[in-house]
């Protein structure tokens, strides 16, 4: 089993490990509940070290991103970064990632840990006959995140002190955005992205820095309500605002319209899977459900309309923030007969019992923007 670069950190926090991909990571240190309140109130900080990182380097990178990947990135600027997916050869779903353009010819992408070798193949393989060079860097890259309504302010502070330099005033980095800094003097990268619906900072560093970025979050965040956050708080945070997971609602045998991820693929050009993009009429697709009371949906539960099964649950959870279970299911689009405005009363089968859903549209939690 892997270790994170900041396992004697989560030790000393008294964290509760679980083996997630491969990796011995922190899935809670307090309590589920208590880190992703905080996350929603003021900020967590996640270890996810354990996310791949592929570097992509060349005078092809973005012809052979083009190809490789199922978006477009000529138009995209130095400083941004796209969400994208890679695809197998039949349209089915390898894996969905970010990629960041940090040069001319320089990108990241960050695909799921689970997905490493898998991702890390295809695009090595994929990148034949272009002059560009595909990395493996997981290895030498660690990355801390930090989550929340205080995350922008504990980063300033880290500014104030002078500990956080970025090339560019923090306050212009815009959500899905990108830039150089150093840390400590180290050279980091700082992004403006996040897979829990709050305004928060992903921080790319060499692993031999990553525990003093932790500690610095930690200790500067304190006063204001930062703790250490876990991979359970992560998971309810991410069902709450409708984000996909690799496993639950992202698969091989999903094509990305399916899953609602349409507007991700390239409309034009060719890359590799786009003869087979497209589901098929009868596919189904991806809603959310809200139910009362306190009994939440699990993934695998059947969903139900007159008696006959027309879809299953992926992930499900009884949401903290809202007070009620929420859950994200592949249902029969021919059961949905109000979808697109939402109202369509479905059942679930929780152990028994038909519970009645109700099709919502994502996300089930929206922020209320800051200042």
């Amino acid at each position: 089993m892997r270790s994170s670069p900041l396992e004697p950190a989560h030790e000393a926090a008294g964290a509760t490990f679980t083996d997630f991909a491969g990796y011995r990571m922190p899935v809670r240190y307090s309590s589920d509940l208590a880190e992703h309140h905080a996350v929603r109130q003021a900020a967590g900080v996640f270890d996810l070290s354990h996310m791949a990182e592929v570097g992509v380097v060349g005078p092809d990178a973005v012809p052979f991103l083009d190809h490789a990947l199922a978006g477009s990135f000529g138009a995209m600027p130095v400083g941004r970064a796209k969400y994208s997916l890679l695809l197998a050869e039949d349209g089915g779903i390898l894996d969905d990632l970010v990629v960041y353009r940090t040069g001319e010819d320089v990108f990241l992408v960050v695909a799921n840990a689970a997905n490493r070798s898998v991702a890390v193949s295809a695009l090595q393989d994929r990148s034949a006959g272009y002059d560009v060079e595909v990395t493996d860097d997981s290895d030498t890259t660690a990355l801390v995140a930090i989550q929340g309504p205080a995350a922008a302010g504990t980063l300033d502070a880290l500014v104030v002190a002078d500990r956080l330099q970025p090339e560019t005033p923090l306050d212009e980095l815009r959500y899905y955005r990108v830039l150089h800094a150093l840390f400590d003097g180290g050279e980091v990268l700082v992004a403006r992205t996040g897979y829990t619906g709050e305004d928060g900072f992903e921080i790319y560093s060499g692993t031999e820095v990553a525990s003093s970025i932790w500690d610095a979050l930690l200790e500067t965040g304190a006063d204001r309500g930062v703790v250490p956050a876990g991979l359970a708080a992560r998971d309810t945070l991410r069902l709450e605002v409708g984000m996909p997971l690799y496993g639950h609602e992202l698969s091989t045998d999903v094509r990305p319209a399916q899953a609602g991820l349409g507007r991700v693929v390239a409309t034009s050009g060719s890359f590799v899977g786009d003869a087979g993009v497209q589901p098929a009429a009868d596919a189904r697709v991806l809603v959310g459900l809200v139910t009362e009371g306190r009994r939440a949906p699990r993934a695998g539960y059947d969903v139900v309309l007159d008696g006959t099964v027309v879809g299953t649950v992926t992930s499900g959870a009884l949401s903290p923030t809202l007070g009620h279970p929420v859950a994200m299911a592949f249902v029969d689009p021919s059961a949905l007969a109000t979808v697109a405005d939402g109202g369509q009363v479905l059942h679930i089968d929780v152990r028994g019992t038909a519970v009645p859903s109700t099709v919502t549209p994502f996300p089930f939690y929206r922020r209320t923007p800051r200042g």
